[in-house]
């Protein structure tokens, strides 16, 4: 069986050639499938190198089966890209942050049509980071066979080589500034759209947990009619291996710094129960099949991934002072915890 070409991995190197002059890109990674076919890993930057300005991650594909988070991201990437032929405010933006896209982590699930990669390893599941209380039964990441839904891989391994690229891409061009923001857009969580952040691995706050619920303050400040559910990812369920619990965690390390990783979780099940075809559809049960519905949630996440740069560029205004910082902490304690 031929491997097919995607068309999600065509579009980001249209993209990339419509963008020549304003954006930069790389090959992070190539992933092989059993015939032989090869798909790269892109890294698109654009903004201001300098380590010296703030700077936010777009991440997406991480899960084959989900193709419409890797659409939502390269349907931002293309808007920004469109923007620079004329929007000069976005120029002057872009001098003040860097922002770094990595549309499709996992192209070789994505071609395979499974939520692992080639390996039958599930990216989510697969960082050096054991849940500190029992996880839901599979659900939470399981070593028993790669022929079950979220296999972690063999104790002691490295992570795969999709995971090692988002941590190279992270730590050179997140955690080596003051700081940073990432989103990692994914499908298939209830009906409602949520936006997770750390822990996954437990249900403790993170030492960041101030600067979250300012976050959080600005966005709805912002945006009074959005519908997002925003919240650490401790309250739904706990996992082992979880990626983002791994990066934060070394991020830590560095005490100056700050960085807020965040996890869409788009609601599939309202597509479905909107569309109950689509329950007879593996690809249907994490992606919306109408055009019409797809085009809307392209449409209604671009908000979010704007809000992000934006708010990154002026993260000195809303980041809470020492004189705040407990009052916000406190506050968060309350809605969360």
């Amino acid at each position: 069986m031929t491997a097919p070409d995607l068309p999600e991995l065509e579009a980001v190197e249209r993209i990339i050639e419509l963008g020549a002059g304003w954006l930069e890109s790389r090959v992070a990674s190539e992933v092989s499938l059993a015939g032989g076919k090869t798909y790269p890993v892109y890294v698109i930057t654009m903004g201001n190198p300098s380590p010296d300005v703030p700077a936010v991650g777009y991440f997406g594909g991480v899960h084959g089966l989900e193709r419409i988070g890797a659409e939502v991201v390269i349907a931002y990437l293309h808007n920004l890209v469109m923007r620079l032929q004329w929007d000069s405010t976005l120029h002057r933006q872009l001098d003040t942050v860097r922002l770094v896209f990595m549309p499709i982590v996992n192209p070789g699930g994505m071609a395979l049509g499974t939520r692992a990669n080639p390996n039958g390893i599930d990216l989510m599941r697969n960082a050096p980071v054991d849940a500190l209380e029992p996880v839901p039964f599979l659900v939470g990441g399981q070593r028993i066979s790669a022929g079950l839904p979220w296999y972690r891989g063999t104790q002691g391994r490295a992570m795969e080589i999709e995971n090692q690229a988002v941590c190279d891409v992270v730590a050179k061009e997140l955690l080596t500034r003051n700081f940073s923001l990432s989103v990692d857009c994914h499908s298939g969580f209830g009906v409602k759209d949520r936006v997770w952040f750390p822990y996954a691995h437990k249900r403790a706050p993170i030492a960041h947990l101030a600067e979250m619920q300012a976050l959080k303050n600005i966005f709805v400040q912002s945006n009074s009619h959005h519908r997002y559910v925003i919240e650490p990812q401790s309250l739904q369920y706990l996992a082992h291996g979880d990626l983002w619990d791994h990066l934060y965690l070394q991020a830590c390390a560095q005490s100056q710094r700050i960085f807020l990783p965040l996890t869409l979780e788009m609601g599939s099940w309202l597509w479905v129960k909107k569309n109950p075809r689509q329950l007879f559809s593996r690809h249907g049960m994490f992606n919306p099949l109408i055009e019409h519905r797809q085009q809307r949630v392209l449409r209604q996440h671009q908000l979010l991934l704007d809000f992000l740069s934006r708010a990154a560029c002026g993260h000195q205004l809303w980041l809470p002072m020492s004189e705040t910082r407990a009052q916000q902490h406190a506050q968060a304690l309350q809605d969360w915890y």
